[in-house]
């Protein structure tokens, strides 16, 4: 396992829902219904799962999760407000199908942009996932009117989260993170814009199948 305090950029105050959840969660549990039951016990991994509350969300949908973070504040704390659930300190630089095993779905929200390795990142939800599963990630959105718009209205320095440690190092357009997906060989790529009306979406989600 690579040196995790490296990579861990991300402070919990509580083990619950935070807002942008709010705007996530719609566009998720779309992607999941089109997936399938989880009565029929998918295994699902929550690459990134932070605090746990999302984890705790799609245990309660049914779903049989695992978490992995690389943030040890945010696993004590999800092992302090939900002993029940799997979840586990690692990142996606470490051998996560060796040490877990397939899933139907691999959910990772709010990750890619803190990556220092995206094709790593691509690779190991790839190895994760069974023939035919299914990979929903997520990331704040930029476009070129949104990005414009961020210019005009004098937040481009917050929004790029410069003395942030280890905050968002790579900021993804629907082109690249496509281009991110495809070069793995992943197919069907989908995406949803949630937060705000889409030319100013706060997030996209992406949908796509090994």
């Amino acid at each position: 396992m690579k040196d995790l305090s490296s990579i861990s950029g991300y402070k919990y105050n509580d083990a619950e829902l935070n807002d942008s959840h709010s705007h996530l969660v719609p566009s998720l549990l779309s992607f999941l219904d089109s997936v399938g039951q989880p009565e029929k016990n998918l295994r699902l991994m929550d690459l990134g799962c932070g605090n746990g509350s999302i984890t705790e969300l799609l245990h309660r949908r049914g779903y049989s999760v695992v978490g992995v973070d690389p943030s040890e504040e945010g696993i004590q704390l999800a092992r302090a407000r939900y002993p029940h659930l799997t979840i586990h300190r690692g990142s996606a630089y470490d051998d996560l199908a060796k040490a877990y095993g397939k899933f139907d779905v691999v959910v990772s929200l709010e990750v890619v942009e803190h990556v220092y390795s995206p094709r790593e990142y691509a690779d190991a939800i790839y190895n994760l996932l069974v023939p035919g599963g299914i990979a929903i990630i997520s990331t704040p959105y930029h476009g070129y009117l949104k990005n414009v718009a961020l210019a005009l209205s004098g937040k481009l320095d917050r929004h790029f989260t410069a003395l942030w440690d280890h905050g968002h190092i790579k900021f993804w357009s629907i082109r690249t993170l496509t281009k991110l997906l495809d070069e793995k060989g992943f197919k069907d790529i989908r995406f949803k814009r949630s937060g705000r009306v889409p030319v100013l979406a706060k997030s996209m989600v992406a949908c796509a199948r090994k």
